[in-house]
């Protein structure tokens, strides 16, 4: 079964739910899960030696719809079942309670890219306590028990964004900022580098920075609100995959020439940096998470020694650059 499958369910709860809106505080979960042997098809049958990994991303998006593809492949030459979950929108108390879920359920391993460190913490470690080990991807949680963390510097991802804005805008011109969750420690970091850099060496002003808080309805707003009160702003920085998403159908839809540089390499971003509405991305190796996250997991379940950071590195993706990777 693939992703595509329960994104569609989760599209069809959303649709339902819309009707009733205000009735209902929080969106429909979404999970499903899988399972594989060497040499085998994926079947419903788990046999003894059978070890079930939990994913949890922060909400259903075709970015992580990817990342469970690359999962999967990873996983096809071992006995592994595999549980994803993710709210259908970002939701903190949803993605806990499938993190509480799994708990019980008494997993092999966990991989989650969490929406709020802070809150996650005691649950990290409460699964842990309870001999399932723990994996953060995208997102760390540095103060828990966790096993490992996969992913870059947000920090100095933000750095080499501030770079590649002042090479496109020449050092001067107004930019516009949206992010995901003012509270995130990514979204945060990733701020702060680009800001710092910016200030330390261009003139280069940010106009307006905006939080969606993982509404795709808000992010839309909040962009053409910006688009409207800052007629002459040169580029867009979208921090997040919600973001990006938003900023390529605003591109679209109204037609804009102005630069949109932007984090994340999903699928969408692909096809708009190779038709111009996006000019250049930030990748984390994304291509690479499925088979590190499913080696960290073996690792853990294994009782192997711990790498707290897997570095996965960033890059700059312009539209020259694209290749089969990518």
């Amino acid at each position: 079964m693939r992703m595509t499958k329960w994104l569609t369910l989760g599209t069809m709860m959303l649709l339902v739910l819309t009707g009733c809106k205000g009735s209902t505080p929080s969106a429909p979960e979404v999970s499903y899960s899988t399972s594989s042997s060497p040499g085998s098809t994926m079947s419903n049958t788990k046999h003894a030696d059978t070890l079930t990994f939990g994913i949890i991303y922060p909400m259903t998006h075709p970015f992580y719809e990817m990342i469970t593809d690359s999962i999967e492949i990873a996983s096809k030459s071992h006995p592994i079942q595999l549980i994803v979950k993710a709210p259908d929108e970002i939701n903190l108390e949803q993605q806990m309670r499938m993190m509480e879920t799994l708990i019980t359920q008494k997993v092999s391993g966990i991989a989650i890219d969490p929406i709020d460190p802070v809150a996650f913490e005691p649950l990290i470690n409460k699964a842990v306590q309870a001999g399932i080990p723990v994996i953060c991807f995208e997102s760390d949680v540095p103060g828990s028990k966790r096993y490992s963390f996969i992913g870059s510097d947000p920090l100095q991802e933000g750095t080499l964004m501030g770079q590649m804005v002042d090479r496109f805008l020449k050092g001067r011109g107004m930019i516009m900022i949206e992010g995901s969750m003012s509270g995130s420690s990514q979204i945060r970091q990733r701020l702060q580098g680009l800001e710092q850099y910016l200030k330390q060496n261009t003139e280069i002003q940010v106009l307006e920075k905006k939080y969606h808080n993982g509404d795709n309805e808000k992010a839309i707003t909040d962009l053409e609100s910006m688009i409207n009160e800052h007629p002459h702003f040169d580029a867009l920085i979208p921090l997040d995959i919600v973001s990006s998403s938003s900023a390529i159908l605003v591109w679209k839809s109204q037609g804009l020439k102005r630069y949109a540089m932007t984090f994340g390499m999903t699928p969408e971003v692909k096809e708009a940096l190779l038709n111009g509405q996006i000019h250049a991305v930030i990748s984390e190796n994304e291509h690479l998470w499925g088979n590190i996250i499913i080696e960290q997991l073996l690792a853990a379940a294994k009782h192997a020694d711990s790498t707290s950071w897997i570095d996965t590195g960033f890059k700059e993706i312009k539209q020259s650059d694209m290749t089969n990777d990518y």
